[in-house]
């Protein structure tokens, strides 16, 4: 029962947030500051989804020398810097990953 109240209680959170801010009948408006702030929000999002995953494995650290998550990951960014193209980088990135794990 309190997982489903949970669920509900996250779900009402999650449709208020979004309603405030895309209703055509409420005047919410941003400052300047605001919008720079929020444009912080992705990547630690980004970084605080993936940072777990690359370097655990069965909450144990993974090393660096043999870990493929980290270095697809390091090459995804390092792509990414250089391309600027969401596709490839994501299907180069996953080919340097699968390549890597199947070789570690």
């Amino acid at each position: 029962m309190m997982v489903w109240l949970i669920i509900v209680l996250m779900a009402l959170v999650v449709f208020f947030n979004r309603y405030f801010f895309l209703a055509p009948s409420l005047r919410l408006r941003l400052s300047a500051r605001m919008h720079t702030l929020l444009g912080f929000s992705v990547p630690a999002v980004l970084s605080a989804i993936c940072g777990p995953i690359v370097m655990y494995s069965d909450d144990r650290w993974r090393g660096v020398a043999e870990n493929p998550y980290l270095w697809g990951a390091l090459f995804a960014v390092i792509l990414a810097f250089f391309l600027r193209n969401m596709l490839l980088v994501v299907l180069f990135s996953m080919l340097i990953f699968i390549t890597l794990r199947g070789m570690m």
